[in-house]
């Protein structure tokens, strides 16, 4: 089986501008050398603190954002230098469900008009078949067809985020970006959400890259999990390998705070010092090094390769794990 989406050395800086003549003095390492695989059917999730470039990775992968370097391939075709007019014809096969469910949606367009856009845009219904489309998507993400004439401020959270859900699949994609779906939802309704995603892929065979920074909520959904640290992929794993025996510290730290629903458990917090570097001026070597408490001289000299460790397509980008540099790096490519 060949890969949906391959990502290879894709980088995404933005420029910081200054001085008299606004010229460029920096840049933000926003996505800073992601190499990534994602498998037909599967939900990979990206999960990360704040700011580590998961949001920025997602619309790079959509080409919202232009890469500065690198390859994505979707479907086996390149498509990291299209032009927009290019790209028109693969949005109907990439889509994506956005983190605010109501600033995503227009105030001024009724719940129909909204989910029925897509189906304008490219051409693929109108009038009553456009109607009817609209009624089946709205009844399949939960909605009563009747509210088809509502605007989106008389929904909850909740049915405003099945609304984006809808308007998502309108154009029947194969992947979609999932960025923060349920972040801006009360916990009462995050459940129902991720059980909608979970049956839509069934019945739709969708492919999900599910972007987060709750892993709990990663951990009820995705079948691999790759964990970034400012801009980089540290760990990548299937989702149960990853929660059982996380292999960087950084993951390791992440999980340590992630609150047990067990009242007799009882975890080894990891506390770790200082704050996230600046993307703007990365340190130098592996990113998470002024922070590691393993880390050691290596660590700050030389980038460390995702290193497969141990069985199952674990990976980990870690000198713990290869303190000889002899090991195999991963190779990101299509199986």
């Amino acid at each position: 089986m060949n890969p949906i989406l391959e990502l290879q050395g894709v980088r995404t800086h933005f420029p910081v501008r200054g001085g008299i003549l606004g010229g460029e003095v920096a840049k933000v390492h926003a996505v800073d050398g992601v190499d990534l695989v994602v498998m037909p059917g599967e939900t990979l999730g990206l999960v990360g603190e704040s700011g580590c470039g998961k949001s920025t990775l997602g619309r790079t992968i959509l080409r919202l954002v232009d890469p500065t370097e690198g390859t994505i391939r979707f479907d086996g075709r390149d498509i990291t230098r299209l032009s927009q007019r290019a790209l028109r014809p693969l949005r109907r096969e990439i889509q994506m469900i956005f983190q605010d469910p109501f600033s995503s949606l227009n105030p001024r367009m009724r719940v129909g008009e909204i989910i029925g856009e897509p189906f304008a845009i490219h051409g693929i219904a109108a009038g009553a078949e456009r109607r009817r489309l609209v009624s089946e998507l709205m009844e399949r993400c939960g909605l009563r067809p009747d509210m088809a004439d509502r605007l989106p401020h008389e929904f909850s959270g909740g049915q405003r985020q099945r609304i984006g859900i809808a308007r998502a699949l309108a154009v029947s994609p194969r992947l979609v970006v999932a960025d923060e779906p349920i972040s801006a939802l009360d916990v009462s309704i995050q459940a129902q959400i991720l059980n909608l995603l979970l049956d839509l892929q069934a019945d739709l065979g969708l492919t999900y890259v599910f972007i987060s920074h709750d892993l709990h909520a990663v951990e009820f959904i995705a079948s691999r999990i790759a964990v970034m640290y400012l801009g980089r992929i540290v760990e990548l794993a299937p989702a149960a390998s990853l929660y059982e025996a996380p292999r960087h510290p950084y993951t390791r730290a992440l999980l340590s705070a992630v609150p047990s629903v067990d009242a007799g458990h009882r975890k080894d917090r990891t506390i770790l010092q200082g704050d996230v570097p600046s993307p703007i001026h990365p340190p130098s070597g592996c990113a998470f090094h002024p922070r590691c408490p393993d880390a050691g001289e290596r660590c700050a000299r030389e980038r460390p390769s995702l290193m497969a460790v141990g069985e199952g397509g674990h990976a980990s980008a870690c000198f713990l794990h290869d303190p000889a540099g002899t090991g195999t790096k991963l190779r990101v490519v299509a199986a």
